[in-house]
């Protein structure tokens, strides 16, 4: 996760995670060399290659609670890159009471958008997101997937809204939410206003000081009730004692072709609603992917059109070749 805080002539960077092979296909500020080297100092010293005129100011920790406010108040504006719900409510909240404005930008497989929230008269991040959703119906990065140039598109954007805040120049995307479709490569535009009864810039706010952002999302609870979820064991030892089990794998078709379970379905997670029509709702049925994410979302959806006897694999097919099938190709 990165965090550009712009200051007068000075550039902040906040993160404490280090660079992983995996990283570089949307992350083009560090290349091979720089795995395993902190993000941090990867990333400044690109900047500093790029331009050694820019001031940037390291901040090697994980941004939460008890800094985000001595942080951010030091900065004019905020450029949010973070990938995950208790960052950006966190990055929001202290944006508002530190009267900063909030550059947004989010990405999820071939869709992006942006905006900029927390400015004067404008909306805040939780005037459009009020609560945060259930994080077992979060998909990861790892799990849902991004085109590598969308972080690129998507932050340029908020590079640019960065430059009309300091310059005060054109119309920002202040009160309008962007709305990016790689696949058709068209954008959308979404009317946004403050809410009067937001919970922090309404009215009568009720957030006046920074909270447990995890807790407020739901990081580390129990989210899934254990009835919702089969284990790798469990599973091997039903496809022993039945033959009426239905596997309904949700993965995409090339993960289905890395690795599968001989037995399974392949019904990607897109083509669910339409394709439930051709499932038995009176058979047992387990839904699977690649690490327990997408199976879960699955089970919402099939429970929510009837179907009352499913269960998702926990760990997903990741776990079962791991415990089950040692042979099994992982990825």
């Amino acid at each position: 996760m990165y965090l550009a805080a712009a200051g007068v002539g000075t550039l902040g960077l906040v993160d404490f995670d280090v660079v992983d092979i995996s990283n570089l296909q949307r992350q083009i500020i560090h290349g091979t060399g720089d795995v395993g080297r902190p993000k941090l100092e990867s990333a400044a010293a690109r900047l500093r290659d790029v331009n050694p005129l820019v001031a940037v100011e390291e901040f090697a920790t994980r941004l939460d609670s008890s800094n985000a406010m001595e942080i951010i108040d030091g900065f004019d504006l905020v450029v949010d890159g973070s990938d995950n719900f208790p960052t950006r409510y966190l990055v929001n909240d202290a944006c508002v009471l530190t009267g900063k404005p909030y550059v947004y930008g989010s990405v999820y497989r071939f869709e992006g958008q942006a905006s900029v929230f927390a400015a004067p008269d404008g909306p805040c991040y939780r005037c459009l997101f009020r609560e945060p959703p259930p994080p077992h119906l979060v998909p990861s990065c790892s799990e849902g997937g991004v085109v590598g140039v969308l972080p690129g598109i998507i932050g340029s954007i908020q590079a640019l809204e960065a430059i009309k805040l300091i310059l005060e120049r054109g119309e920002t995307l202040v009160g309008r939410l962007a709305l990016f479709d790689a696949l058709k490569l068209g954008f959308r535009e979404l009317k946004l206003r403050r809410d009067p009864e937001c919970s922090v810039c309404g009215e009568d706010p009720s957030v006046r000081q920074l909270i447990d952002y995890e807790a407020f999302c739901g990081v580390g609870a129990t989210a899934v009730s254990r009835s919702m979820e089969i284990t790798v064991g469990e599973l091997a030892q039903r496809l022993e004692e039945s033959a009426d089990l239905l596997l309904v794998d949700v993965r995409e078709r090339y993960e289905w072709e890395i690795c599968r379970i001989d037995r399974a379905l392949l019904v990607p997670l897109g083509e669910l609603p339409v394709r439930m029509r051709d499932l038995d709702s009176s058979r047992e049925i387990v839904t699977l992917c690649h690490l327990g994410i997408r199976s879960l979302v699955a089970l919402e959806i099939m429970r929510a059109a009837g179907f009352t006897n499913v269960r998702s694999l926990s760990g997903g097919i990741d776990a079962w070749a791991r415990q089950v099938e040692p042979n099994m190709a992982v990825y």
